[in-house]
């Protein structure tokens, strides 16, 4: 089944990020559930693939492709696909990924991925019947880093404290170019994040998309 699954992620530009074996029927999974695998964009190459699909051009294309493709997977692999949209109520996906040990709280709150940093994101969970093998965890990069996360936001929004939703959207209201068209500068901020081949331009939808709800 992981083999399989492995290449039905990458034909789609998806990959395992991480994921969690399940003792018995947990609060929040399906019944049943035995192993929980989180995914998200593999890189190289997921914005150029997720814009050549049917959803691209409509309303959310994102979220819809996600449906589409991560729920036709779950099918095919008899379990069940799980979103971190579509609520209220959410699943707790910020949850779920610290218990992959592959992704931790960072010094500004925000989820810090081992191979994505800052800029990772999970496009939906698969909750399997049967036991599979997950990636194992690894070292949090936060312990041996100069965490310049803590001070690269210009509008003082992101810190220990967590997150000024307000702070932000006033910062892009008065010239947060630079956010808007390269990305969050606190995520960029993160040496791993600056490792990871994520496009500028998906960057900037996504902040545009998060300014524009407001």
């Amino acid at each position: 089944m992981l083999a399989d699954l492995t290449q039905r992620l990458a034909e789609e530009r998806l990959e395992v990020l991480g994921g969690f074996a399940c003792e018995g029927d947990e609060a929040g999974l399906p019944p049943g559930t035995r192993t929980l695998l989180m995914l998200g964009p593999a890189e190289p190459g997921f914005w150029a693939h997720l814009k050549a699909q049917p959803e691209w051009g409509g309303e959310d294309p994102v979220d819809r492709w996600s449906r589409r493709v991560i729920g036709r997977i779950a099918c095919d692999l008899g379990a069940k696909a799980l979103f971190p949209f579509g609520g209220p109520p959410y699943h707790p996906f910020y949850q779920w990924a610290l218990r992959t040990g592959r992704v931790w709280d960072s010094p500004v709150r925000l989820l810090v991925g081992a191979e994505q940093g800052l800029m990772i994101s999970f496009r939906g969970a698969l909750a399997l019947k049967e036991a599979v093998e997950v990636p194992p965890p690894v070292p949090r990069p936060c312990e041996s880093c100069a965490q310049p996360c803590l001070t690269a936001c210009p509008a003082g929004a992101l810190g220990p404290a967590g997150y000024d939703v307000p702070a932000c959207h006033a910062h892009l209201d008065d010239g947060g170019t630079a956010c808007l068209t390269g990305g969050c500068l606190v995520r960029r901020a993160c040496p791993v994040s600056q490792g990871y081949a994520r496009l500028e331009e998906q960057s900037a939808y996504h902040m545009s998309r998060f300014h524009r709800a407001g």
